[in-house]
């Protein structure tokens, strides 16, 4: 069974799963367009023109994903031969099939951070020194808002810092920044001063801010110029793509106004599993729109409650043998968490009841 067979569905596996709004739709179907690999196309012009005006840089490139856009970035920055350095859980390390290593040629270089958030305390000891010996390190990758961490977040402070000490270090830092609106929202600074002292940034339209395909590259003119040369590289040259750039645009300007109510969501429904028996979770630690919480303590492991819960037609990832994941966005409203809560209330029941 799929989950558009299900009836009036609650979709909290990912804010990717967010159907295009009717402005979207509109949008997309009146676009101008153009042949991109020319740059003609002058939505995708004006999309990459806001998109860097709104991070305060020089240019901006579509790509038509998340994954394609950190590869690019790490393509432009290295060599082949190269260590990225990396927190373990890091979507470029755990989530991109290997194309740090296997597209572009480098070694991830990982380590753990509380809560996924590196600081220059745990960098610089994986800093290689230049010899003729080993691998040279040529970027630091940070994710914010780290996905595998329920969605935490790095400071502008913490961020500028370690910015700091690598620019000294002559090692650049690119951010992954897939969700960067929903950091910016919780830490109460706008995208660009979160990400000014990063040589370059990588942010979703397809996750928080709901358009239906695509993500954003920013930085220098000159880093600019060269990662178009690498998305060609890799498969990322498109002719009239200004229909899917109408829709980033519609999400760049509106969506951000409304990611408030998806973090209000998020913590009611951590505050409400937190009092439901044989679930741990820190509500406290849930400040942008993911929700990540153990079931260890029903019996059950995160597979089964999931499995369950999707018979009553909620919809949740199980990340780790008692880990569930779910994410908060524009499809799912208040009505929609509390059915959920409803729901896995009573999976919850009857999981210690089979305990």
């Amino acid at each position: 069974m799929t989950a558009n067979n299900l009836p009036d569905v609650i979709d909290l596996r990912s804010d990717t799963v967010t159907r295009p709004s009717l402005a979207m739709r509109r949008a997309m179907a009146e676009a101008e367009v153009g042949d991109d690999v020319y740059g003609e196309d002058p939505t995708i012009n004006r999309l990459q023109a806001r998109a860097a005006e709104i991070f305060e840089r020089e240019a901006a490139l579509f790509v038509p994903t998340g994954s394609m856009g950190n590869l690019v970035a790490i393509k432009t920055w290295t060599r082949p031969g190269m260590e990225v350095i990396v927190e373990l859980r890091g979507h470029i390390y755990t989530y991109e099939l290997g194309s740090i290593s296997a597209v572009a040629g480098c070694l991830p270089r990982t380590t753990t951070a509380p809560d996924g958030i590196l600081t220059w305390e745990l960098i610089e000891p994986l800093i290689r020194a230049k010899s003729v010996y080993g691998p040279v390190t040529g970027l630091i990758s940070l994710e914010n808002s780290h996905n595998m961490n329920g969605g935490s977040v790095y400071t502008r402070e913490g961020t500028d810092a370690i910015c700091a000490k690598a620019r000294a270090a002559g090692i650049p830092v690119h951010m992954d920044g897939a969700r960067i609106f929903n950091a910016a929202l919780a830490v109460g600074c706008t995208v660009a001063e979160l990400a000014h002292a990063c040589d370059s940034v990588m942010f979703c339209l397809s996750k928080g801010l709901g358009a239906p395909v695509g993500s954003m590259l920013v930085g220098t003119r000159d880093f600019i110029d060269k990662a178009r040369a690498m998305r060609k590289l890799v498969g990322g040259g498109m002719r009239q793509a200004g229909v899917l750039a109408a829709a980033g645009l519609v999400a760049l300007e509106e969506s951000p106004k409304r990611l408030h109510v998806d973090h209000e969501n998020a913590k009611r429904l951590a505050q409400a599993l937190a009092g439901i028996p044989g679930v741990t979770i820190d509500p406290a630690k849930v400040v942008t729109n993911i929700v990540m919480f153990d079931v260890q303590k029903s019996g059950q492991t995160a597979g089964e409650i999931s499995a369950a819960l999707r018979e009553r037609a909620v919809l949740a990832n199980p990340t780790g043998k008692y880990q569930i994941r779910m994410v908060t966005h524009c499809d799912v409203d208040r009505n929609g968490i509390e059915r959920a809560i409803a729901q896995l209330n009573e999976v919850m029941r009857g999981a210690s009841r089979a305990a």
